[in-house]
């Protein structure tokens, strides 16, 4: 298991944030008459902690939480207007942009590399 901790941690990091994405995403759909989706979200949702869990071994935790929940709000967002017809309002779009401002800040100035 030691191998997965070679991989750089903000790719790492990147990839868990998407995969919560996808869970965020299909929990919506989770349920006994969907156990293959169900299975699927239950997966990345796993899959998402432990990519959380190998890029905190060399990031600080702090950040690396912010940018894993930023990444899957900003996502989960973006799924919900683009596949869910949420709402695209103006004051969202600025809203999002503030998440990714405040992931790209964390990443610039967070100590690691």
């Amino acid at each position: 298991m030691s191998w997965l901790l070679s991989f750089n941690p903000w790719v790492v990091l990147v990839v868990a944030g998407l995969l919560e994405v996808m869970w965020a995403s299909g929990i919506k759909h989770v349920g006994l008459q969907r156990p293959v989706l169900s299975l699927g979200v239950a997966a990345a949702l796993v899959a998402s902690m432990v990519g959380l869990w190998i890029a905190t071994q060399k990031l600080p935790v702090g950040t690396a939480y912010a940018v894993w929940t930023g990444i899957g709000a900003v996502g989960a967002a973006t799924v919900g207007i683009v596949v869910y017809g949420e709402p695209a309002t103006a004051v969202r779009a600025v809203c999002i942009l503030l998440i990714v401002a405040g992931i790209v800040g964390l990443k610039l100035f967070s100590g690691a590399h």
